[in-house]
């Protein structure tokens, strides 16, 4: 099974290489207030992966960060339930008629 993922994982390398050097034509991107930049298209095509990969794990993080406060505090209340001795009631006896 590990040989067939890493077979895929070759392909897909290989297939984005190819993609990346067919590519390699000039491109030119307009900003904003007359600004532009030239650069290979897919120079531009991995900026704005890496922009958008960093956009997600921004926004990603507020609810890592709950999660991981709820963890702790999970934590923190499971060593106190274990600290504490348990009290087993017993149960009343039956009246004797």
């Amino acid at each position: 099974m590990k040989f067939i993922v890493w077979l895929i994982r070759v392909l897909v390398f290989v297939l984005l290489l190819v993609l990346a050097l067919s590519n390699t034509q000039p491109a030119t991107l307009n900003f904003l207030a007359g600004y532009a930049w030239s650069a290979p298209l897919i120079l531009i095509g991995l900026a704005f992966f890496v922009v958008g990969l960093l956009a997600g794990l921004v926004s990603s993080m507020p609810g890592m960060v709950r999660l991981r406060m709820e963890n702790g505090r999970l934590k923190r209340e499971l060593r106190a339930a274990r600290e504490t001795p348990v009290v087993v009631e017993q149960p009343p006896m039956p009246p004797l008629i």
